[in-house]
């Protein structure tokens, strides 16, 4: 049986495969440049070893004020008008020591500021008001 021949055209069918990769990269770099890549900014930090057992523990200046507004330091009673004096011993040229004030949660405002306003006077550039966690 002979099969007739298929007459062949001189056009081949291709596909524009130099345009199509042309696309294609132009799309990848599009892409890579409107991308926004996540970077761990974060500091990494090798602390070093220390051979102390403990920390050290900061040196700090306590001021306790109790519910009846009375003003104690180092387990005494000290009037408000001799706490200036007191403090300002204690800090001498350390100015840096932090001075905290603990007070009864009853006690008035007015009293824990004055406090404050006085160990300000006397040189403290640290104050802390402490409070206890909820």
């Amino acid at each position: 049986m002979l099969f007739p021949k298929r007459e062949r055209s001189y056009y081949q069918l291709q596909a524009p495969l130099t345009s199509l990769i042309d696309i294609v990269f132009l799309l990848l770099i599009y892409f890579l440049l409107t991308t926004n890549f996540m970077v761990d900014e974060g500091i990494q930090v090798k602390l070093p070893q220390a051979n102390a057992t403990s920390p050290q523990i900061e040196e700090e200046i306590t001021i306790y004020v109790d519910s009846t507004g009375k003003v104690f330091m180092d387990n005494r009673a000290v009037p408000l008008n001799e706490l200036f004096m007191i403090v300002k011993g204690k800090l001498g040229e350390k100015a840096g020591i932090p001075v905290v004030i603990k007070a009864d949660k009853s006690v008035m405002l007015d009293k824990a500021v004055r406090v404050m306003d006085v160990a300000k006077a006397a040189g403290a550039d640290r104050l802390i008001l402490a409070t206890e966690k909820e």
